[in-house]
């Protein structure tokens, strides 16, 4: 249950097996099923995820009742509402299963304790959250300087299993644009 999980800070630090085994044994494996949240607007974020197998998406309603995705996250990678994490505030995300999914959640007190003993765990997260501010900035840039065929022929360019595992309104959701918008661009486009 923890490969992905071994295989994403192998990736970025060097862990010594004693300090793998301290990492591992402060997460806590969760299984959860396709639609359960494993966060809902209000609730405050107490725990990171990270997706060893599976799916999930974070998202935000506005007050018409409109869902406007964030992010996903797929196998190996992690999810969580930093926000309310960081600050104890009630999130203002939802946080849904899209496939049944083995997750490993991390609560703030082990978080705290990891960065405290482990010099390497504190330069991994220091990456992880680095990588996420940069992929933020581009999703920003994206949605404010590309046309639709362009949002979308970066989205299937860098992650093609967008396509196969998210349902299309969700893609639409995330690109910034209505369904209707999103089969138009398919439609019309040749790669």
């Amino acid at each position: 249950m923890y490969q992905q999980l071994k295989e994403s800070l192998q990736e970025h630090v060097s862990l010594t097996d004693e300090q793998w085994e301290l990492c591992k044994n402060n997460f806590r494996p969760k299984r959860m099923l396709k639609r359960q949240f494993l966060l809902q607007e209000g609730d405050v974020c107490r725990q990171l995820t990270f997706v060893e197998k599976g799916a999930l998406y974070s998202y935000s309603v506005d007050s018409k009742g409109n869902q406007h995705v964030l992010r996903f996250a797929f196998d190996g990678w992690w999810i969580a509402d930093l926000q309310s994490f960081f600050t104890d505030n009630p999130s203002t995300l939802n946080i849904e299963v899209l496939e049944d999914s083995e997750l490993l959640v991390l609560d703030r007190k082990n978080h705290e304790k990891l960065l405290e003993e482990i010099p390497a765990y504190e330069r991994y997260h220091r990456i992880i959250v680095e990588n996420a501010y940069v992929a933020l900035q581009k999703r920003v840039e994206n949605a404010l300087g590309l046309t639709a065929e362009e949002k979308y022929a970066r989205l299937i360019k860098d992650n093609p299993e967008f396509m196969n595992r998210v349902p299309l309104n969700l893609v639409a959701s995330y690109l910034g644009m209505s369904p209707e918008t999103l089969s138009r661009v398919r439609g019309n486009f040749s790669g």
